[in-house]
């Protein structure tokens, strides 16, 4: 298993996109000063999600579709799709597609783990995908059902050695003949957290058995 190889390769190359974004807003602030007042920055305690519903860029899942995945759902106008070749362990899915928000104008991604098939209890398994990410406090579990597919939901904080900081992520969890599933929406602070949550919340909406 990859766990924390893998987690630190997700998390350097987080750092390292953050790296750039924050030398492009400088760049920016020098040239222009009416920029100097940036959106303000939110902490993990900032409100619930907008409630501006996702519009649909199409599906994911389905034989070819840029991820074949055991389930489908709709995936947000401009993120776009890609499969991951050498996939990383957390507990005991791997991670199989990653939905991409930089071409909507957000940093993170709407991350698809997959599991192998068996007799698997939806709420292990995210408990599992939870318990092998070190600095995760605070998980609120729900179920939720859709288009007959019920599942686990789960909220919670993130807090980040590499950043030095603390953020919501959300995930939730489905288990199918072919194996479970778990959807994951990171992002680089709360705020963008925030601001892809109608993406999170169209894919669960939509969610589907392939």
């Amino acid at each position: 298993m990859l766990v924390g190889a893998g987690n630190t390769w997700l998390r350097l190359a987080h750092v390292a996109l953050l790296a750039g974004v924050l030398t492009g807003c400088s760049e920016a602030a020098e040239g222009d000063d009416s920029k100097a007042s940036a959106r303000p920055t939110a902490t993990a305690e900032t409100s619930g999600p907008r409630d501006t519903a996702a519009t649909s860029g199409g599906s994911i899942g389905a034989a070819g579709s840029a991820c074949e995945l055991p389930v489908t759902f709709d995936i947000a106008k401009s993120w776009t799709a890609e499969a991951v070749e050498a996939p990383l362990s957390q507990g005991p899915v791997s991670l199989a597609c990653e939905i991409d928000a930089k071409p909507a104008g957000n940093i993170g991604f709407l991350r698809v783990w997959a599991g192998k098939s068996g007799d698997a209890d939806t709420r292990a398994v995210l408990e599992a995908f939870l318990a092998a990410e070190d600095g995760v406090t605070k998980e609120k579990y729900r179920t939720f059902a859709s288009g007959g597919v019920s599942g686990v939901e789960v909220e919670y904080l993130y807090s980040s050695e590499l950043l030095d900081e603390t953020k919501k992520e959300s995930a939730f969890a489905v288990t199918t003949a072919d194996g479970p599933v778990v959807v994951h929406l990171g992002g680089l602070d709360t705020e963008e957290h925030e601001e892809m949550l109608p993406a999170y919340e169209l894919a669960r909406r939509t969610l589907r058995t392939a």
